[in-house]
């Protein structure tokens, strides 16, 4: 089976503390931090040129590196501002995709090309979404392809300041801020104490010891789910609770796996776990000689194995699907936001 790189499972630990590894980078945080500075500082200068979209961008991001729940965050959000009347569409990166040139992304589209991110989104925002490197031509694309579109919304790239925003959302997880360092000594890209307009923490509560780390005042996320659909065919649909007492498997390929197993062990599952890399690509199949009854793996890696000849067959592949619940309050500030937008 795939394990995670074992450098970065040592820095991952070493980034919840100021220990000794975290102390000995710190001198190269220094470093990093002064040409990320530099870099914000151009673009609010003017000097490095930013494009601007004729409609409100909202950039959903974070500042500690690997996942904390922007997709989950970036589906509620486009399904919250089309309710509030907005006809949003969804910008990506789209991690590993092929190419650079933007491009359309469907529910069918290959991960391959467009990368598993987007092509989850597409299925379930139900609104137009385009992957693209440069996510200002992006834009452009999926606004001419999409002329009803009145409001874009970025799935990642906080800190890609060559694409204007208008209302940016600084996305936190349980673990915080962590050691509170940049990288390589701390697990941030930006401090702590960067501008942005909403924070959000994906957490079960938030101590005030985690509002503090985070900074602002901020909302909670909470990603929910009870239930798990065959892979191989969506209508099979069980409660988590229904799988006791069978050998179960649970596997993450997600920036922060532990939390899909908490998820797991909260619905009273005993399993074993089987954290991978983020955006494992499954082309190496890590399942081969399990014994399980059962596999209960996220919605971003059965975008990937569903697409695959030896996988999307596999009857002990279970997907649980996940949702954010948010308080309605974050989507009426970005909506008041956005329609207080100066035109182009």
């Amino acid at each position: 089976m795939p394990k995670n790189n074992s450098l970065e499972s040592t820095l991952t630990r070493a980034w919840l503390r100021r220990g000794p590894l975290a102390c000995a980078l710190w001198p190269l945080s220094q470093l990093f931090r002064a040409v990320s500075s530099l870099r914000a500082s151009l673009y609010r200068a003017g000097i490095l040129k930013a494009g601007r979209l004729p409609v409100p961008v909202v950039v959903v991001g974070n500042i500690f590196i690997g996942g904390t729940g922007k997709t989950p965050l970036t589906i509620w959000l486009a399904q919250a501002l089309r309710e509030a009347g907005f006809r949003p569409g969804v910008i990506s990166r789209g991690h590993g995709a092929d190419g650079e040139a933007p491009r359309a992304v469907t529910p069918d589209s290959s991960t391959l090309d467009v990368g598993d991110e987007p092509v989850l989104i597409a299925r379930r925002a139900g609104v137009p979404v385009f992957v693209g490197r440069k996510r200002v031509e992006a834009g452009r694309a999926l606004l001419a392809a999409h002329p009803e579109v009145d409001l874009v919304l970025t799935d990642d790239g906080l800190q890609h300041y060559a694409l204007a925003r208008d209302v940016e959302v600084l996305l936190f997880d349980g673990r915080g801020a962590g050691n509170g360092w940049l990288l390589p000594a701390g697990p941030l890209r930006e401090a702590p104490s960067r501008r942005r307009d909403v924070t959000v923490v994906n957490a079960p509560e938030i101590s005030p010891r985690l509002a503090a780390s985070v900074g602002g005042t901020p909302f909670r996320m909470q990603l929910v789910g009870d239930s798990a659909e065959r892979l191989a065919d969506p209508r099979q649909s069980r409660p988590l609770a229904s799988f006791a007492g069978q050998r179960l498997l649970a596997a993450a390929g997600i920036g922060n796996p532990g939390r899909f197993f908490s998820l797991l062990r909260g619905a009273g599952l005993d399993f074993a776990e089987l954290p991978l890399p983020d955006h494992y690509d499954f082309r190496e199949n890590p399942f081969a000689g399990v014994d399980a009854d059962v596999i209960l793996i996220t919605e971003k890696d059965a975008v990937k194995c569903g697409q695959l000849e030896n996988l999307k067959d596999d009857p002990r592949l279970w997907v649980v699907p996940v949702t954010a619940r948010i308080d309605a309050a974050l989507a009426e500030l970005i909506v008041e936001k956005c329609r207080g937008r100066s035109p182009v």
